[in-house]
């Protein structure tokens, strides 16, 4: 623990340091004088957001006397200008630097009115590459991909898993789970901010975000040292939109559909140096699907077959709300704060038909009737600082608070047996996982091309699981259903510096280093047996480089090496033996180590008139592996335990391509395929103790299209599909499936609403899934029916007024990210483990936005 707050206490105390030593912008008297404009992208011809905007005296351009940022539309107002002649360096990342010397102000000439200033690229600091054409729906950038999800027009009722299924490099399956180039191993974050309920379930936490309050997504490809060191699988930020303009609006969204409903209502107050925003949103539906399930076990000369048949009803009730505001204390420091409420309330009524059979004779059949409830609420408090003290010179500290409280509870119900069977059993599992956060972040340019970051972070996490099982309301005692908890408790200490420097010749190198020590104290008690699990306080030093060319203006070739570790979540620690199907035992394992990955990426794209086009090569090699695998136990019975150990290594290479095309100004298709060959190695441990060796590889494919024509009188058409091939587990091939939507909309005259019908999946009745696992003990054989065809009508209207008045401009905000644990559910395996990204240890700076 001393070297944990060593840690911890260093990098703080750096970046304070060079916060309180560092010159300030002079204060100046004021005046009745004021410059505006508006900043225009020369390619784009759209806004340049954030933009430092520096005001000096024109004899004396070395000190900046003022200075503001332009807001999401491009305009900028500096005020209370005393009379005198002044000029403006205009400073964005991406973009070549213009000073700009203004006329003099007088009393006669009190305003200055630039109008449309246009900024050319150039190679900079964070040289990105802009899709060309209509809506502009994807960006590249050098270290991350930008999905405009606000361009989306079949967003309206549904969820962010439906975002992110348009997302190149992603892949969502029909339960909401997400992968990042095959790789299961990710992080989301919430405009820059983790949460509790994302390490307890990402695939439930995106469905209490609505997908039309989604402006964009990014996935982070190639990190720095800033960027925590955990999430080997990658980070996915979503970011929600935003006003920044002075006055109130009030959005209202309302859709309808045969699977379910839903209703949001978000407001934005904003006056002078105060903002204030409100959202609440709620959504209900409810879905069936149909499983087949044929296992076999063998044992000596016995073979054990389980033919199983199960028909579900589902029905999920999710809601989000939120409430946030910031103050701008100064033209260069402002503070921001928020509360976050998130609750999911999850119910399945599910009958299961079970027969089974030894050597191929008859052994017996059941009924059950299993009754599963899942809720869950998360809490999040926030109180961000930060001071721009220069142009691309500035100082935050950001602190978090985050509490989800889950319960994973059943009743199992024997339908067909005696009197004294037909009593239910139940599983209780309640866990509250709680995060603190501290972090302190610090930038500074050398000269006018190389930047120096760096920083402190601290994680202290507290997680408690206890679970048990009751038949009749009363706690019974049984080795096969233990009763028990888990008191896990994880401290994180990081410190990181990163070098920035673009030459002449249109080179970008970033250079960096990490270092993270991890302390871990963790308890386990089953059948009041108290157990002190022990695993050894562990620290890494993480590296990462990444480089960039830019060739005639019109291609960037860029490449980068990255080293990840990922610890295991919670979904992966909890020990509760869930049985709700009796075939298929669900465990943790709180004894589980991080693993380690080394990634590498070599990529090239070009943006030629009205076409972009990417294509990217990837390696991963992982050592302690964390995958999800099945153990065959009890053969008489036929049931498998699934759990998760560190069963080696994985290696995975592949490609992605995707493109974008404007086919006329009204008419814009995009899409891309994907391929990556995975290798996986190691030996699983039985619950006899031996070790068995175990391995696979093969293929994986995935690909998207998607087209949006813009009609006259507001109509827009968007059409979209989507396929995804059988995937590669350790023990067997997970089935494909596919994924096709349509949407139509209608913009009233006076832009203030809409209104929208879509479909999904709504050619055939059904989609089927299916499973095959092998090992040298059993075999099993799954298909899924998932009955998700749906159609859905979305209404949307705003009210209120909101106009510009830069008096007190907007800025960036700073925030807690934390992007380092692994998410539970599903194989690690697939394609390049992503590095985490989308919020450095300091925040939001995500550079212009074009």
């Amino acid at each position: 623990m001393k070297k944990f707050f060593l840690i911890l206490l260093m990098g703080l105390s750096i970046s304070s340091f060079a916060q309180f030593n560092t010159p300030q912008v002079q204060e100046q008297p004021l005046g009745d004088g004021k410059v505006v404009g508006v900043l225009i992208d020369s390619l784009t011809k759209s806004p340049v957001e954030f933009a430092t905007i520096s005001l000096f005296k024109t004899a004396d351009l070395t000190k900046p006397i003022d200075g503001t940022l332009t807001d999401d539309k491009g305009k900028f107002t500096i005020k209370n200008l005393q009379n005198g002649k002044y000029s403006i360096k205009l400073t964005s990342i991406g973009y070549s630097d213009k000073v700009i010397k203004l006329e003099e102000i007088t009393d006669k000439n009190r305003t200055v009115n630039l109008n449309n200033v246009i900024m050319s690229l150039s190679a900079k600091l964070l040289n990105e590459i802009t899709v060309t054409g209509q809506a502009s729906v994807i960006e590249e950038k050098v270290d991350r991909l930008v999905y405009n999800a606000d361009k989306d027009i079949s967003a309206k009722g549904g969820d962010a898993g439906d975002v992110l299924r348009k997302v190149p490099l992603l892949t969502v399956d029909l339960d909401g789970n997400v992968q990042l180039r095959g790789s299961s191993n990710i992080r989301v974050l919430i405009n820059n901010k983790p949460s509790t309920i994302l390490a307890s379930s990402v695939a439930d936490a995106l469905k209490q975000i609505p997908a039309d309050q989604i402006k964009t997504v990014e996935v982070i490809t190639s990190p720095s040292a800033k960027y925590d060191a955990e999430g080997s699988g990658g980070i996915i930020n979503i970011i929600t939109k935003k006003n920044n303009l002075q006055g109130y609006n009030l959005n209202l969204d309302i859709g309808a559909g045969n699977r379910g409903g839903n209703l949001g209502l978000n407001g934005n107050y904003r006056q002078g140096k105060f903002g204030l925003t409100l959202g609440g949103f709620g959504r209900g539906n409810f879905n069936r699907s149909r499983s087949e399930f044929e296992q076999i076990t063998r044992t000596g000369e016995n073979t054990f077959t389980t033919k199983q048949v199960g028909d579900s009803k589902d029905q999920q009730v999710f809601g989000r709300y939120s409430l946030g505001a910031d103050y701008d204390i100064s033209k260069n420091k402002s503070i921001t704060a928020g509360a976050r409420f998130g609750t999911r309330s999850s119910a399945r009524d599910q009958t299961l038909q079970i027969n089974q059979f030894l050597n191929g004779t008859p052994a017996g059949s059941s009924t059950r009737q299993v009754d599963t409830d899942n809720p869950s609420n998360n809490w999040d408090f926030n109180l961000d600082y930060l001071h721009i003290i220069k142009p691309q010179q500035e100082f935050s500290f950001s602190t978090l608070y985050s509490v989800n409280s889950l319960n994973n509870n059943f009743t199992n119900t024997y339908l067909n047996q005696g009197e004294a069977s037909n009593l239910p059993f139940e599983n209780v599992n309640k866990n509250l996982n709680q995060e603190l956060t501290f972090q302190a972040d610090y930038q500074t340019p050398i000269g006018k091309k190389q930047l120096i970051e760096f920083g402190g972070k601290g994680i202290f996490r507290f997680v408690d699981s206890e679970y048990g099982y009751r038949v009749n309301g009363m706690t019974i005692s049984d080795p096969k259903r233990p009763s028990g908890s888990l008191d896990y408790n994880q401290n994180i200490a990081a410190t990181y510096l990163s070098y920035t420097a673009t030459t002449s010749n249109k080179y970008t190198f970033k250079l960096g280093g990490r270092f993270e020590y991890t302390d871990i104290q963790a308890t386990q008690v089953n059948e009041n047996k108290t157990t002190q699990i022990v695993i050894p306080a562990y620290h890494n030093f993480v590296p990462s480089v990444n480089i960039s060319k830019t060739l005639g203006g019109k291609y960037t070739v860029k490449t980068g090496y990255n080293r990840r570790i990922q610890r295991p979540g919670l979904q992966q620690l909890n020990p509760n033996s869930n049985i709700s199907n009796p075939q298929d035992i669900q465990v943790g394992n709180p004894k589980l180590s991080p693993e380690i990955s080394d990634n590498i990426e070599l990529g090239v794209s070009a943006s030629i008139k009205k076409v972009y086009m990417n294509l990217s090569a990837f390696g991963r090699s992982t050592n302690n592996s964390i995958s999800q695998v099945r153990i065959s136990v009890d053969s008489l019975q036929g049931a498998i335990i699934t759990t998760y150990q560190n069963i080696g290594k994985e290696k995975a290479v592949g490609f992605n391509w995707f493109g974008n095309v404007s086919l006329t100004s009204k008419w814009m298709l995009n899409g891309g395929v994907e391929g990556f060959y995975n290798f996986l190695n190691g030996q699983t441990t039985g619950l006899d103790g031996l070790t068995t060796s175990i391995s696979n590889e093969g293929w994986n494919f995935n690909g998207r299209l998607m087209s949006m024509i813009t009609i006259k009188n507001g109509w827009q058409v968007q059409a979209f599909g989507f396929a995804r091939g059988s995937r590669v587990q350790l023990q067997g091939r997970q089935g494909g499936f596919g994924f096709y939507s349509l949407g139509v909309r209608k913009e009233f005259k006076n832009k203030k609403g809409s209104i929208g019908i879509s479909g999904d999946n709504f050619i055939a009745r059904s989609m089927k899934i299916r499973t095959s696992l092998e090992s040298p003990l059993f075999s099993q054989n799954s298909t899924n029916y998932m009955y998700n065809s749906g159609v859905k009508v979305n209404f949307s209207y705003k009210i209120g007024k909101m106009g510009m008045d830069a008096t007190s401009p907007r800025r960036r905000s700073k925030s807690v990210n934390n992007d380092d644990i692994k998410e539970g559910g599903g194989d690690n395996n697939g394609g390049q483990q992503q590095q985490p990204a989308a919020a450095p240890a300091g925040g939001g700076n995500r550079g212009p936005r074009r």
